[in-house]
């Protein structure tokens, strides 16, 4: 214990009690400069849904987003009472790009936003080529549960078009998966004549979209049916199955190599013929893969072949009574993309 009768012990207690009120003088006066810096906030136009009744299933994130700069994420609605609370309402005039648009409008967000709103579109429209000044979006999003965005409802205005895009999230009475439709009853997405898969939640990846992908990607549970589109004979099955995991390959009768990648089981061996719409495998997750899914690729003579161009493409129609339901079910969605924006 100090002595205080020593002349040092005060000394020492006249320094300790001014640097004590030096520190609070510079805390009282301690101006905002001094907080640490942060980020300029975003402007968007994002505004709670109307209330209406809403009977849709949100979309399937994809795989992967293109990379870009983080901006702060954009505010989310707060729940209410309304049966389509939590959903937030995204109006946005196109900037340089679809990704760069919803980057400034959905901040954080925006990669991915912008990732699953393309699928929307992409079948009628190069969203890389045709976007002009003056073209404008609008989506119904939200957050799932794994931090991803989910769209219920989106609308591109395209003036090379002339015209306004809109697709809504909506099962089928006799679908396994939602899907996106047009209010007239016709499906959003394209699908493959003769295809491989017929139940898929959505085809998140085409031979257009990145040069160094060279299939076609459906999103699908593991386990899924996977049928040969025409007949053939299998030339190969498990091959560099790191990249591959458990895989089938196929030549068909005119030529055309078709590899079927990622699967769960293989139904069919090597050498064995087979023929159009015979089961061969089931879809799955093996090899370098991030989520499930069935790769589609095509090939002649050392080239890779569009699954588009080569098998073609039809777009579903609805019936009556199922447009009517469609139209009834996403209402609400429809009037809050027709909302004026801010």
């Amino acid at each position: 214990m100090s002595d205080l009768s020593n002349p040092k012990s005060w000394l020492l207690y006249a320094l300790l009690a001014c640097s004590l009120a030096l520190n609070v003088v510079m805390l009282l006066n301690r101006t905002p400069s001094d907080e640490a810096n942060e980020a300029p906030a975003v402007s968007a136009e994002i505004e709670t849904a109307p209330a209406g009744t809403g009977a849709v299933t949100a979309a399937a994130a994809p795989d992967s987003a293109e990379d870009a700069a983080a901006q702060p994420a954009a505010a989310q609605p707060e729940p209410d009472s309304s049966p389509i609370a939590g959903w937030a309402i995204l109006h946005a005039k196109v900037e340089q790009s679809l990704a760069r648009t919803f980057q400034l409008a959905a901040g954080e967000d925006g990669d991915a936003l912008a990732s699953v709103f393309t699928r929307l579109f992409v079948w009628d429209l190069d969203l890389r080529r045709d976007m002009q000044a003056g073209d404008s979006v609008a989506v119904v999003w939200r957050k799932g549960a794994d931090g991803l965005p989910e769209i219920a409802a989106g609308s591109l205005q395209s003036k090379r078009l002339g015209r306004t895009l809109t697709a809504y999230r909506w099962q089928a009475p006799d679908d396994r998966f939602p899907s996106f439709w047009h209010l007239d009853g016709t499906e959003a997405p394209l699908r493959l004549r003769d295809s491989p898969i017929e139940n898929y939640e959505q085809i998140t990846s085409l031979l257009k979209d990145r040069p160094t992908h060279k299939g076609m990607d459906f999103k699908t549970p593991v386990g899924t049916e996977v049928s040969a589109p025409l007949a053939g004979t299998v030339t190969r099955a498990n091959w560099n199955w790191s990249a591959n995991g458990n895989c089938v390959e196929i030549r068909y009768d005119d030529g055309v190599i078709a590899k079927f990648l990622h699967l769960s089981e293989n139904r069919v061996a090597e050498g064995q013929r087979v023929s159009a719409g015979q089961l061969i495998a089931l879809s799955g997750n093996t090899g370098h893969t991030t989520a499930p899914h069935l790769h589609y690729q095509l090939d002649r003579n050392d080239k890779t072949v569009d699954p588009l161009e080569y098998h073609g493409t039809l777009r579903r129609a609805l019936k009556a009574d199922q447009i009517a339901a469609l139209q009834r079910d996403v209402a609400d969605f429809e009037r809050a993309l027709d909302a004026p924006a801010g």
